[in-house]
């Protein structure tokens, strides 16, 4: 079982930043992928960007959507259990929820991971 937390959502005006913080629990953090994904209220939860898991030779790989690629940095700290999502040049449209998550298979579809935070609230005012 890994349990995850997020943290570092807010209010933030549109240009700015944010960093989003995900705690696993768990001794076998590094050997997950880890995802962050955001939905919106009845929408579908959309991949934003993930890193592969695995040794320092072959894991910390990064993939990102398209919306997000350029502004968001994903990045891990095993040592932490800690996942992050730097969020730079926030835009109104990147308000929703953001969830973190963790699984087995490096996948942007949320169906693929196995374990999810509770979400955090990122709002930028248009």
């Amino acid at each position: 079982q890994v349990q995850l937390v997020e943290s570092g959502g807010g209010l933030v005006q549109a240009g700015g930043s944010l960093r989003l913080s995900c705690v696993a629990s768990g001794r076998t953090f590094s050997n997950y992928n880890m995802g962050w994904f955001r939905q919106a209220p009845e929408k579908e939860r959309d991949f934003v960007a993930t890193v592969s898991g695995g040794s320092i030779w072959n894991g910390g790989n990064t993939y990102y959507a398209d919306s997000v690629k350029a502004r968001f940095t994903i990045s891990r700290d095993n040592a932490k259990n800690t996942v992050y999502l730097q969020m730079n040049s926030l835009k109104p449209k990147d308000t929703t929820v953001y969830y973190c998550a963790a699984g087995r298979r490096l996948s942007t579809r949320s169906y693929d991971y196995d374990y999810w935070g509770q979400g955090t609230q990122v709002t930028v005012p248009s």
